[in-house]
């Protein structure tokens, strides 16, 4: 999912692991063989940290693929819809055509009991195309004004009908494309989801153990991590509610001393009551999302990916996101990490392929990843540097 993000030494973090289970397999295989360092110089089983590094890569690659997968679901549901409503058009359109092919043919019936100009008319009839109607100039000069307007609609139902035909094999041969793409989507995700299961059964206990001992050692330092950020971020809360305090000492008032209360910054929109408001729905409905498992390309309700949880939980609040974690990123305004509010989503890694819902304190309500489920977690769970980005939706 993000072969090109910036490298890490090696045990520094758990690449990808985001699951006591899965992570504790990735990073086990590692372990036995850091033991048997003493093995024969003929063993070619990769190392421990190779194996980990290995699952995480495919579950990032998996992760990368699903969001291509949202994409092209969307694209090929919106491209269908268009279809669909493209060729209800052209039946109606061909209907009305027919009608006027049939009122047409009345006045040549008509023409024919009468004797006149029965000739003209039946060519006009027999033309083919809306070109040769309008060469035949003689017979329109012939035809009374009310003919004349029946032909003028036959003329514009045959031109608008091959239109719309034309329009409707196009979005045809689209949607097959996307259809393509769709598919190619799935079977990418399914391959690296079966690659990185087969890894993970050829572990071993002993090595399984060693992964599990590493995971709880990174979860430590995530927790470690996101407690300094509840630090940081109260103090900066209280220094600025002291600067409004003191600024309303002086007279200076709410349009001096709280402009930028909560931001510190122009650029950073602040975290008002409307949205806090809103993002306390969005939390809330989050929560209750706990414990349900991660299912790639899932959008609820018993089941969820990690865009398809964040797209849910604001809808719940009444704002529509996007579906996939490309898009999302760019649905709200861009704040740096120190000044994270509740709501926020949380961006992970170069190629934007996770995404999860700040909940303060440095913790986020997110869906991991296949294998795992729903949970509370510090923003740094696969190291500071994989953050991409807070955006504050709304």
């Amino acid at each position: 999912m993000a072969s090109h993000r910036k490298s890490r030494t090696p045990g520094a973090r758990v690449a990808g692991i985001r699951t006591p289970a899965l992570a504790t397999a990735a990073l086990t295989s590692v372990a036995l063989l850091s033991q048997t360092a003493d093995a024969a110089p003929g063993d070619d089983r990769p190392s421990l940290e190779e194996v980990e590094k290995k699952v995480g890569d495919l579950y990032r690659q998996a992760e990368s693929a699903t969001e291509k997968y949202n994409a092209a679901k969307e694209k090929t549901t919106k491209q269908r819809k268009q279809v669909d409503t493209l060729l209800d058009d052209v039946a109606q359109r061909t209907q009305k055509l027919n009608e006027a092919r049939a009122e047409l043919g009345s006045y040549a019936a008509a023409q024919y009991r009468t004797g006149a100009g029965m000739p003209d008319t039946a060519t006009f009839l027999l033309a083919q195309t809306p070109q040769d109607v309008f060469d035949q100039r003689q017979v329109l000069d012939r035809m009374t004004g009310r003919q004349k307007a029946a032909v003028d609609d036959y003329v514009t139902q045959q031109t608008e009908t091959m239109k719309k035909r034309q329009e409707a094999t196009e979005s045809l041969r689209t949607l097959t494309e996307t259809q393509g793409d769709l598919k190619t989507a799935k079977a990418t995700v399914q391959k690296k989801l079966a690659d990185a299961r087969e890894l993970l059964s050829e572990l071993t206990a002993e090595e399984k153990a060693r992964l599990a001992a590493i995971e709880k050692r990174k979860q430590q330092e995530a927790a470690r991590k996101a407690a300094e950020l509840a630090r940081q971020q109260a103090a900066q809360e209280q220094a600025e509610q002291q600067e409004r305090e003191e600024a309303a000492q002086q007279g200076g008032g709410s349009s001096e001393g709280s402009g930028s209360g909560s931001t510190g910054s122009a650029d950073t929109p602040p975290a008002d009551s409307s949205y806090a408001a809103k993002a306390e729905k969005a939390l809330a409905f989050a929560r209750a999302q706990i414990g349900k498992p991660y299912v790639w390309g899932a959008t609820g309700p018993g089941s969820y990916d990690c865009s398809g949880l964040t797209q849910a939980a604001w809808k719940a609040a009444g704002v529509s996101l996007p579906r996939t974690t490309y898009d999302q990123v760019d649905a709200g305004t861009t704040v740096p990490v120190s000044q994270a509010q509740p709501g926020d989503l949380v961006f992970f890694y170069d190629d934007v392929t996770h995404v999860g819902l700040y909940i303060g304190n440095g913790m986020m309500i997110h869906a991991p990843k296949p294998g795992a489920y729903v949970r509370e977690e510090s923003v740094y769970y696969d190291g500071e540097s994989t953050i991409h980005s807070i955006v504050r939706p709304a």
